[in-house]
């Protein structure tokens, strides 16, 4: 067999005021296995049909192999495995790369570019490990390969606990004049498919597609329904015959050659949006001040760049590219019927250049397994603007995998600083604010004091709480636990979450997603045992979402199993189990309608039906009232908003309690013990909370306009 290598080019680089690319390649040998390091800066980097990469130099006609900067590139890469791993919050390098990098990184690599289209890994996404699923990045129009720049570092992430890099990432490049027929870009993509699956067969090979690429993934997906394939389609081109700009490709035939360098500076508005590029690296949490000065500064170093697209694509590539565009849509469509792979499409709502968010929608209805994601305030460059990560979406459509079936344990990757930041800002940040939570937590003697400090930090952990309505504490718990403990906690999740269903709620990347992505889910006993047998801190609510969507009258009530489904489970892997409370769902919203009430109205009722005839039980009868399905999100009617109050009694350690396992009558008596300390909890905070100062909202913020939050925290009552 050929020897087939991978190399890597290292990320763009400033020197002084001067921008200058710096190349360091790994080639590696996916025979043997071994790889070695080389430098680009050698003087030929040549390649064949994409089936082997030779880097090197030549002296007297001879082509001799050159290893340069071999410690820097190998001995830098596994120290930082080792020390670093994979913890909840990690930096994900999101923001450090902008668009600015990705059109240096470009136009250098277009100055002499020749050969034909090949590989290349980007040294930013770590070294190969043979537990890591492969992607493979297909570019759009540029070609370049480079279109994945922002993501690099968080898609190559290494995950400690694991041992294993999020994906093994590799990106195909068309060189600028290269004039491959679409046929040949899809026989060259199989190959190196055919090669992954043939080395790796029980790992999924992911295909990342942008805009043409999404018509090449698709094109090999569909000549190869028995490969384990998982498709990223970013505004594919698959509606490249219905695309705005139709009227205008006659044109650029007739165009001189003269007036062609303002094609590609136009074309750069239409395809992306300068505002959303330019916002990449502006932190959500800078004053509005430092936003506006970072965003001028951004265009201002960005705007001079987009000229250089008419040399990432001069004016024959241009047309060129336009006719491989009208090959590509067609081929692709006619095979969609073939396509058996698990599909993803992100479509932009601002799309210019392609009508991506009907394309998505007709996708959706021709694909066997497919998915859609809509980012409303995106342009076609959706990779390339400021937004949700890819690995994010990856994550919260729960499509990231290493075998043939997603593992919500084994697969779970924690969220990263700009995930946190992201749902903590903008997705729930209003809420957050409204709601000041304010956390308790119990010594082991007994002393209740503010803050988590009696919350155990080691695993395995089984925190066993009340569900407020809606489970509207859930945010403030993740939002604690993280920024607090750096504990991600595993939320045991309502499967429903988890279903198509849900997909068919809502296209835009929801709240839904953002549970997955903080750890959520599905109720199982095998998931629970899994948790605890990594030693995770996992959040339990026994009264699930009888509980949650609970009927007027039941504020405040444990409807819980009638006996024990966790205590046991729990003694098996000497788990503490840590008993709390929460209160404050009769402080911001009044229950108006439950679901005896809905169901007393004509066609609402006929539509609760519906819906719970379709759900899932996972509950029998012998549970008692928390099995009952009829139940329906409620109607409520907000009040003037009052504060969230949590409070963890003292943590119960099962350590060296095997007795439990065999003799039910001792585990029925903890959980009673349990269920009777969440109540005591529950009416602790009832009671304190009269005594704050600080529980109204408008109290709060009198305060806190005088003393910043990021000083002095809003007290509480004294516990």
């Amino acid at each position: 067999m050929a020897s087939v290598m991978g190399f890597r080019v290292s990320p763009v680089s400033v020197i002084s005021s001067l921008r200058m690319t710096s190349f360091r390649i790994r080639a590696q040998s996916l025979d043997s296995g071994s790889s070695t390091v080389l430098s680009s800066e050698s003087d030929s980097v040549e390649a064949v049909n994409g089936a082997s990469v030779v880097v090197g130099s030549h002296q007297n006609g001879v082509l001799i192999k050159e290893e340069r900067r071999v410690g820097l590139l190998h001995g830098g890469v596994e120290e930082k495995k080792c020390e670093e791993g994979l913890a909840p919050l990690w930096d994900d390098g999101y923001g450090v790369r902008t668009v600015e990098d990705y059109f240096v990184a470009a136009k250098d690599m277009c100055k002499f570019d020749g050969g034909p289209p090949r590989w290349f890994c980007p040294v930013e996404c770590g070294s190969p490990s043979k537990d890591s699923p492969t992607l493979l990045f297909l570019p759009g129009m540029d070609g370049t390969g480079f279109g994945l720049s922002l993501h690099h570092q968080a898609l190559g992430k290494y995950v400690c606990v694991f041992d294993f890099l999020a994906f093994e990432v590799r990106c195909l490049h068309i060189p600028v004049h290269d004039q491959t027929p679409f046929e040949g870009l899809v026989k060259l993509v199989e190959e190196a498919v055919k090669l992954e699956h043939a080395l790796a067969p029980n790992k999924p090979i992911y295909l990342v597609g942008d805009s043409f690429g999404g018509c090449l993934a698709l094109a090999v997906a569909a000549r190869n329904p028995t490969v384990d394939l998982v498709l990223i389609l970013a505004n594919p081109a698959t509606s490249f015959g219905r695309s705005q700009l139709q009227p205008l490709f006659p044109i650029l035939e007739a165009l001189p050659n003269e007036l062609h360098v303002t094609v590609p500076f136009l074309l750069s508005f239409v395809m992306g949006d300068p505002m959303k590029m330019a916002s990449v690296n502006i932190g959500n949490r800078l004053p509005l001040i430092k936003k506006i000065e970072q965003l001028s500064y951004n265009l201002t170093a960005l705007l001079p760049c987009l000229p250089d697209m008419a040399n990432i694509i001069p004016r024959d590539t241009l047309l060129w590219k336009v006719k491989l565009l009208k090959s590509a849509a067609a081929y692709a469509n006619s095979r969609l019927h073939a396509v058996k792979a698990e599909v993803l499409v992100l479509a932009s709502g601002k799309d210019n250049m392609l009508p991506s968010v009907n394309e998505a929608k007709r996708l959706a209805g021709l694909l066997q397994n497919c998915k859609v994601r809509n980012f409303k305030d995106n342009g076609h460059t959706l990779l390339l603007e400021d937004g949700i990560g890819l690995l994010t979406i990856i994550k919260g459509t729960c499509m990231y995998r290493r075998s043939s079936r997603h593992d919500f344990v084994k697969d779970f990757i924690p969220p990263s600083m700009t995930e946190f930041r992201y749902a903590m800002d903008q997705v729930v940040g209003l809420f957050r604010s409204v709601t000041g939570s304010v956390f308790f937590s119990t010594l082991d003697d007994g002393t209740i004091v503010k803050g988590l400090s009696g919350v155990p930090d080691e695993g395995p952990v089984l925190y066993v709480g009340y569900h407020m309505l809606l489970g509207l504490e859930l945010i403030s718990l993740t939002d604690e636990f993280l920024s607090q403990k750096g504990i991600a906690l595993r939320g045991i999740a309502h499967p429903e979450l988890f279903t198509a269903k849900i997909e068919n709620f809502s296209s835009e990347f929801s709240v839904f997603d953002w549970v997955k992505i903080f750890g959520g889910v599905p109720v199982s006993a095998s998931n629970l045992f899994k948790l605890l047998s990594t030693k995770s801190h996992v959040l339990l609510y026994p009264g699930g979402a009888r509980e949650a969507l609970h009927f007027k009258g039941e504020e405040y009530k444990l409807i819980w199993p009638d006996h024990p489904e966790f205590v046991r489970m729990a003694a098996r892997f000497g788990a503490t189990i840590v008993p709390f409370g929460a209160v404050g769902e009769d402080d911001i919203a009044e229950l108006a309608l439950d679901y005896n009430d809905l169901m007393k109205i004509p066609l609402v009722n006929d539509y609760i039906r519906n819906m719970s005839r379709d759900s899932i039980k996972f509950r029998d009868e012998i549970s008692g009232e928390v099995a009952n399905q009829n139940i329906t999100f409620p109607v409520l009617l907000p009040k003037i908003p009052g504060r969230f109050y949590y409070l963890f009694g003292k943590p119960i350690r099962t350590k060296g309690m095997e007795k439990m396992l065999k003799d039910r009558e001792i585990a029925s008596q903890l959980y009673l013990q349990i269920k009777s300390e969440v109540e005591r909890n529950i009416d602790y905070l009832i009671k304190k909370r009269e005594e704050d100062p600080y529980r109204n909202f408008i109290d709060r913020k009198v305060y806190q306009t005088f003393n910043p939050p990021e000083t002095d925290s809003t007290p509480a009552f004294k516990p």
